[in-house]
């Protein structure tokens, strides 16, 4: 399908119809001042007439008076006779008498003449033997005398048709100066749209391919420059979106990596002298079960990733207790802090509400927010747990004294993929999903931090009161 241009549909429809309505403008005012001087012309001969035949009137109420002498002076006197000429015509409607002197021919093509006779008055514009166009009016005057029918005038129309002419020159140059003045601007508007699509829709085949290093160029501040802008914004996403795809994809690599070499260094170990040690078998057992768990909480990760990216995510809510659930979170942690020389500090409340959720997923929030706790703090550090019920909510806070986040990555820790440290293991989707998973039951995550090495602090908050008609 050959491709339609915005400028040609532009020009043969928008400027298609605006030079036909200039057209047609033209035309009525042409026809406008043609009508108005031949009208203002034709008015002009007939007041000229009305007064010729009310001097002949008052002549031929006078019996002294030569009617035919009279009307031969006014003729050969008639004062106009270099513009008009004034002419008498006879009982057969020939013409016997003319200001100029000279006589037309015996056949003449009279309209005017003939529409006199009947209505009393008559005009015609023609044009002569010779190509001249004229302007002929008559009038009767058979009722004055019976040797002369009717007076008639007749003018050249050559120099008003070149007035009408000059007029018309005028109206085209406006009309031509008009549509030259609409095409340029349109073509301009035209090309301010066009110029930015064209540019768009080069990188937008770009970003197809992967390229998001380029941007569009934006000096537009309109609809366009809008678009432009959410395009570079986009952009500018896609790009941030593929570098965390990219780190994710190596992060992770690198986290299947380690435990995978693991297990098959300490099973090859067991293959050889297993049967000879009982502590290198139990170690290596140890390291292969521990391992192995936490391959099975990366691969849950990206399941549960998966399927909220699918809206397949689903939770089973049933009344349940916050407590015994963050209970055995702290519990799961509490040996593994001690091992690593950490101490963790859990205030634990003497009841809170029961609260309408998925226990699982709301146990699954926990772990992760007290394993990164765990995993971002070093010897010697302290990380304490709280739980409380304050204006209607459960609020659960985990507060370390670690690595902390810098300001600037505050804004983004729950971005999946996104990791602020990547000296610490982890897939960088644990907090999207875990946020992911309070938002679904109601609540929010508030993650904060002073800065690094000075410690994270996680709020979770969820109403303590929830119906399961809100489900």
């Amino acid at each position: 399908m050959a491709k339609k241009s915005i400028t040609k549909r532009w020009i043969f429809n928008n400027l298609g119809v605006v030079v036909l309505a200039l057209l047609v403008i033209e035309m009525a005012i042409i026809y406008a001042i043609q009508n108005y001087f031949y009208s203002s012309a034709k008015q002009y001969l007939i007041s000229k007439l009305n007064a010729v035949t009310s001097v002949l009137s008052i002549h031929s109420q006078d019996s002294a008076a030569n009617f035919s002498s009279e009307m031969r002076n006014m003729l050969e006197t008639f004062n106009e006779k270099d513009k008009i000429e004034l002419m008498a015509l006879n009982s057969k409607g020939r013409v016997v008498l003319t200001s100029s002197g000279f006589s037309p021919g015996a056949v003449t093509n009279m309209p005017d003449y003939e529409e006199a006779m009947v209505t009393g008055e008559g005009s015609y514009i023609g044009r002569l033997e010779s190509g001249e166009k004229i302007l002929a009016v008559s009038v009767p005057i058979t009722s004055m005398n019976s040797e002369y029918s009717s007076v008639r005038m007749v003018t050249s129309l050559t120099e008003i048709d070149n007035t009408i002419k000059t007029y018309i020159m005028v109206v085209t140059f406006i009309v031509l100066t008009i549509i030259i003045i609409v095409v340029i601007t349109g073509l301009y508007f035209a090309g301010s749209i066009v110029k930015p699509i064209r540019q768009i829709s080069g990188i937008a085949r770009k970003f197809a391919m992967g390229d998001f290093s380029v941007r569009i160029d934006n000096s537009s501040n309109d609809e366009i420059g809008e678009l432009c802008t959410a395009i570079n914004h986009m952009a500018d996403e896609l790009s941030n979106a593929e570098a965390m795809k990219n780190e994710f994809i190596s992060s992770v690599s690198h986290e299947l990596r380690t435990p995978l070499t693991a297990i098959k260094g300490w099973a090859e170990t067991l293959m050889v002298d297993a049967g000879e040690n009982p502590d290198t078998m139990k170690k290596g057992v140890g390291v292969i079960v521990n391992e192995t768990e936490r391959l099975s909480q990366m691969v849950e990760e990206l399941l549960d990733f998966s399927r909220m990216q699918s809206g397949h995510f689903t939770l089973r809510n049933a009344n349940m207790d916050i407590l015994a659930e963050l209970g055995d979170a702290v519990l799961i942690y509490s040996e593994k802090a001690k091992r690593e020389q950490k101490q963790i500090i859990y205030n634990e409340p003497e009841m809170l509400p029961f609260f309408y959720g998925d226990k699982n997923r709301i146990r699954q929030v926990f772990i992760n927010i007290i394993d990164n706790a765990v995993k971002y703090s070093s010897a010697g550090d302290t990380v304490t747990i709280e739980a409380k019920e304050a204006d209607g909510n459960i609020i659960v806070s985990v507060k370390d004294t670690g690595v902390g986040i810098k300001e600037s990555d505050l804004a983004k820790v729950k971005t999946k993929f996104y990791k602020a440290n990547h000296t610490r293991r982890g897939s960088g989707i644990g907090l999207a999903v875990a946020d992911e998973i309070i938002t679904m039951h109601g609540g929010t995550m508030d993650i904060a931090s002073e800065g690094e090495d000075k410690g994270t602090t996680v709020t979770i908050s969820l109403p303590a009161k929830r119906s399961s008609a809100l489900q």
